[in-house]
C-alpha cells in the first residue's frame, strides 16, 4: 500500500486552513485542500501495515488503506468506488468526522503523526463530484414493498438509500423545511456548505425516494397509521432533548439551549446566502449574539460551532466553560494508549478563531452555581470544580462573570419520546429506544442512529443507517406476500 518508505520519505501535512481574521468575516468553509501531487504524497504515506488498524477505528469499516492506494497511483475514479462501497456521504464525513480512523493508524503510534486520512476522503469525493463520477442509481427492479422513514439526518438519508436502491419504495418525512437534520440545522456553513447536503439529497430524489417536509410525525400523523400504511417504519428521529443546567436564574431571559441558538442562525444564512429551503420557517426567535458578552457552556463541537457563529455575529466576547479538569496535551497513554480515541487537549477550530482575533477564551474545572439579572441575564455566579464527579464547587473559588448570551452546550440526554410513547416502544435505562439489533419491541418498527445508540458521530450515524437497512431487509423478505 502506498510507496514503500513513503511514511519515511514524505512529512504529514493536514488540510490547510484560512486565516481566522479572514474568515471569520464570511460562511466559506474554512478548510483549503492541498493540490493533487501532495494529496498523492499524503497517499503514499499508508504504509503496509499488515493489520489495517483504522479499519477498527472507522466505524464504517472504511477500506482506508485501498483508497489511499488508489490516489497514490492516480486513480481517482477506482478510489471514490471504494469509497462508496462503505460511506454513502463521504462530503459529510470528510468535513464534519472527527477522524478515530487517523487515531488509530498504525503510524500515530507515534503522536502526530498518521496519515491524513480525513483530508484524502474529502478529496475523492470533491474530485469525483467535479468530474461528473456521482449519478443516481435506481434500483432495476421493484420489490412492492414500502418502507416509511421518520427523520432525514444522516442516519435516515443513508436507510433511504440502501432500501431505494434495493428496489423498495421509500418515503422520509422531515418536520423541518429542508432535509438534512443537524447537518442542515446545526453545523454551520464554514463547516459544510448546504449546497453539499442539496447536492446529496438532489440524488437520492432522482433514484426515487420520497420526501415529505415540514410533516412532524407524532403531531401531523398518527405513527400507528404509518404502521398501516407501509411494511416497515425506521425511526431516526436523533437524540434532541438536551441537558440542562438546573440552577438559580435559569429562567431568565438571554439563556437558550445551543441548538437553538444554531437553528436560527442556520436559518439566517440560508436566508441571506442560500440555498432556501422549500417551504418557509417559523418565525425567528431572535437569538443573536452580536454585540454581546457570550459564554458557552460545554466543550464539545456544538460549543465550537456556537462559538464560530458568534463570532461571525460580531459578539463583543466569548468564554467558553468546561466543568472537567484540562486534559494533557498529549496522548495519555495509561488512559488511553494507542490504537483508542485519545483523551488529550484538543483546541476548536473557533476558539482558536476568538484566541488568535482577541475575542475570547477557555477555561477548564468551572461550574456555575447560578444565574443573575432582573428579567434577563447579566451575570453568572461560577467557582472552581472539584477534579471528580459530580465536580461539585470548591468553596472559596466562587466569582463572578458578566453575560448578555448564555448558550448551554452540554450535549444531549435522549430523543424525544413522543413517537416512542404513542408505538408502545420499550426504553433502554438511558432512554434511548431499545433496540438492540434495530429492531425494537413492536413488530416491523425500527430504529436507528442516536436515537437507538445516544449521541454519537455522524460515522456512527451512517453506519447504522446503513446496518438499520440490513434489518428492514430481512423484515420484508420473511413477509408473506
Amino acid at each position: 500500500m502506498g510507496e514503500l518508505r513513503g511514511f519515511l520519505r514524505y512529512d504529514r501535512r493536514a488540510a490547510a486552513e484560512r486565516p481566522p481574521a479572514e474568515r471569520i468575516h464570511d460562511f466559506q468553509e474554512f478548510l483549503v485542500m492541498r493540490p493533487d501531487e501532495e494529496l498523492r504524497e499524503q497517499g503514499a504515506r499508508c504504509m503496509d501495515c499488515g493489520v489495517p488498524f483504522c479499519h477498527g477505528g472507522c466505524p464504517l469499516g472504511n477500506l482506508i488503506p485501498d483508497w489511499n492506494h488508489l490516489v497514490y497511483r492516480d486513480l481517482w475514479q477506482m478510489a471514490i468506488g471504494s469509497l462508496h462501497e462503505t460511506n454513502n456521504f463521504p462530503e459529510f464525513t470528510g468535513r464534519l468526522c472527527p477522524a478515530p480512523c487517523e487515531a488509530a493508524c498504525v503510524l500515530e503510534i507515534r503522536e502526530g503523526e498518521s496519515v491524513t486520512i480525513k483530508q484524502i476522503e474529502q478529496a475523492i469525493i470533491d474530485r469525483a463530484y467535479d468530474e461528473g463520477w456521482v449519478v443516481p442509481q435506481p434500483p432495476a427492479l421493484e420489490t412492492g414493498r414500502r418502507v416509511a422513514i421518520v427523520g432525514s439526518g444522516p442516519a435516515g438519508l443513508a436507510a433511504a438509500q440502501q432500501l431505494r436502491r434495493a428496489g423498495h419504495a421509500v418515503v422520509v418525512f422531515e418536520r423541518d423545511e429542508a432535509p438534512g437534520g443537524l447537518i442542515r440545522f446545526g453545523v454551520p456553513d464554514f463547516k459544510i456548505e448546504k449546497q453539499l447536503v442539496e447536492r446529496r439529497v438532489d440524488q437520492l430524489l432522482a433514484e426515487g425516494v420520497e420526501l415529505r417536509l415540514g410533516v412532524d410525525v407524532g403531531k401531523d400523523v398518527d405513527p400507528a397509521e404509518l404502521l398501516d400504511e407501509f411494511d416497515a417504519l425506521v425511526l431516526a428521529i436523533g437524540s434532541r432533548v438536551p441537558r440542562d443546567l438546573e440552577v438559580p436564574g435559569r429562567e431568565l431571559d438571554g439563556i437558550h439551549f445551543a441548538m437553538d441558538y444554531l437553528y436560527e442562525r442556520n436559518r439566517a444564512v440560508a436566508a441571506e446566502l442560500g440555498p432556501r429551503p422549500q417551504l418557509d420557517p417559523p418565525p425567528a426567535a431572535g437569538i443573536s449574539a452580536a454585540g454581546r458578552k457570550v459564554v458557552v457552556i460545554g466543550g464539545g463541537d456544538t460549543g465550537a460551532d456556537c462559538i464560530g457563529n458568534a463570532l461571525r455575529e460580531g459578539a463583543e466576547w466569548i468564554t467558553q466553560l468546561e466543568i472537567v479538569p484540562e486534559p494533557s496535551e498529549h496522548r495519555p497513554d495509561e488512559l488511553t494508549p494507542w490504537p483508542h480515541w485519545p483523551l488529550k487537549l484538543r483546541i476548536s477550530y473557533a476558539m482558536k478563531e476568538a484566541r488568535e482575533t482577541r475575542h475570547g477564551e477557555l477555561d477548564f474545572s468551572v461550574v456555575t452555581t447560578r444565574f443573575g439579572g432582573n428579567g434577563a441575564v447579566r451575570t453568572m455566579h461560577i467557582a472552581q470544580a472539584a477534579p471528580d464527579p459530580p465536580f461539585a464547587p470548591l468553596p472559596g473559588t466562587e466569582r463572578e462573570l458578566e453575560a448578555d448570551l448564555v448558550l448551554l452546550a452540554m450535549g444531549f440526554v435522549h430523543p424525544e419520546r413522543q413517537i416512542a410513547a404513542s408505538l408502545g416502544l420499550e426504553l433502554d435505562p438511558r432512554g434511548n429506544v431499545a433496540a438492540p439489533a434495530y429492531a425494537t419491541s413492536r413488530e416491523g418498527v425500527f430504529v436507528c442512529g442516536d436515537a437507538r445508540r445516544g449521541q454519537s458521530l455522524i460515522v456512527w450515524a451512517i453506519n447504522e443507517g446503513r446496518e438499520c437497512a440490513q434489518a428492514v431487509e430481512r423484515h420484508l423478505a420473511a413477509l408473506v406476500s
